[in-house]
């Protein structure tokens, strides 16, 4: 039986992502060590253009991976971990990201083209005018702004010392304005010198 025959059987001769059925191709999941059925997936040309050219990605295409990325096949997993994660910036493909396990052996493969190193993410605190803040850093509000919770309007022109950026989300930081400790949103923020 040859592969492209073993691949629609499996698949239903539909795209092993996103379930289309016209123009299907084969695809080995790189790194090919033993070209066969385990290491390839059927794909319709839509799937295939975008996992091999980022600037033609259609974040909304990848939805359907909340479908496959539950399969049992390892192929069909480490491509839907490796779409989750070039996309995991956009909000919903990281929770989806969340959800899906993949046993040691599994991920090794997903992870084997460098795809997915932490490393290679570095989020930046930016002010207004897009300048790199830093913890420390000194700022000036550059418009009114109501503080929830605090009941008092933080004014336009008011300096917030001594911030710490919020690790997890590059558009907060915090600081203490009118002694209270609050988050604030980096867009309506300057650098001080």
């Amino acid at each position: 039986m040859s592969i492209e025959t073993a691949l629609k059987d499996r698949s239903g001769s539909k795209c092993e992502l996103c379930s289309r059925s016209a123009d299907l191709t084969i695809y080995e999941v790189p790194p090919v060590e033993v070209p066969g059925v385990d290491s390839s997936l059927l794909l319709c040309q839509v799937c295939l253009s975008q996992i091999e050219d980022p600037d033609l990605v259609d974040v909304h295409h990848w939805r359907c991976l909340n479908d496959s990325m539950w399969g049992t096949i390892p192929a069909v997993q480490v491509m839907a971990w490796r779409m989750l994660t070039r996309l995991a910036g956009e909000g919903w493909p990281q929770g989806l990201l969340d959800m899906l396990y993949l046993d040691e052996e599994t991920l090794a493969f997903a992870r084997a083209t460098g795809e997915g190193n932490i490393d290679l993410v570095v989020q930046k605190h930016t002010d207004s005018n897009g300048v790199e803040l830093l913890d420390g850093d000194t700022v000036t509000l550059v418009k009114d702004l109501n503080v929830k919770g605090g009941g008092f309007t933080a004014k336009r022109g008011t300096a917030v010392r001594n911030i710490s950026l919020v690790q997890d989300n590059p558009d907060h930081i915090e600081g203490k304005v009118s002694g209270q400790q609050i988050i604030l949103l980096t867009k309506y923020l300057k650098k001080s010198n």
